[in-house]
């Protein structure tokens, strides 16, 4: 079980990490090089580390055992200003990250298919371990494209929202965090089998 926990927050790390690098790697390509210069396009977690997103929250989690596993990394630090395309640059960016969360999961997920699931116990373990890669990343996708501020939804809707709603944008922006939080302790498990019906589309079986 410990063994379980911990594997699953290597996960969880990885996988965060991996959506802030294709942050600012998009943000890059649109002519931002703030995340570059940081030294934030790296794989190393020491300079992706929130201690407490990244520890302290999925820790809390497991030991309470709520069946969530869930965190976050340090955002790429990104200037919007920089960009080439000045209309959907940010939207570029905030989708760039659920983006790499779905290849990761399809990704993963094609290959759980092609392993036999009356295999020896290797290919089973094989199987578990992509199926938390797969579970993680889908969460993560989906988590991040609520249109909840600071998530990345909510950046994908500001730049398609006109500009006459701007006082919309500023109290969403400015009280986001308290929606969010309602989201999480009340409505998070209204998305549960939206994951679980991705997961097995994708893979071929049923999360367990």
């Amino acid at each position: 079980m410990i063994a379980l926990t911990i594997f699953a927050l290597i996960i969880l790390l990885f996988s965060v990490i991996i959506h802030e690098i294709a942050h600012g790697f998009i943000a890059l390509l649109l002519g931002d090089t703030t995340a570059k210069r940081e030294g934030r396009l790296t794989l190393n977690p020491i300079k992706h580390l929130d201690p407490i997103g990244s520890i302290a929250v999925p820790l809390l989690l497991l030991l309470v055992n709520s069946g969530i596993i869930f965190g976050w990394a340090k955002p790429v630090p990104v200037n919007p200003y920089n960009f080439k395309d000045q209309k959907y640059g940010q939207a570029k960016v905030a989708l760039a990250g659920p983006a790499v969360n779905f290849l990761i999961a399809i990704i993963f997920g094609i290959i759980i298919r092609f392993i036999p699931e009356q295999a020896n116990l290797f290919y089973q373990n094989l199987i578990t371990t992509f199926g938390f890669i797969v579970w993680i990343n889908l969460l993560l996708g989906i988590f991040n494209l609520i249109p909840i501020p600071p998530l990345d939804g909510s950046h994908i809707l500001f730049t398609f929202l006109p500009d006459s709603s701007q006082k919309i944008k500023i109290f969403f922006s400015r009280y986001g965090l308290f929606f969010l939080l309602f989201f999480i302790f009340y409505l998070f498990p209204l998305i549960i089998p939206i994951i679980s019906f991705l997961f097995k589309l994708i893979t071929g079986i049923s999360f367990y």
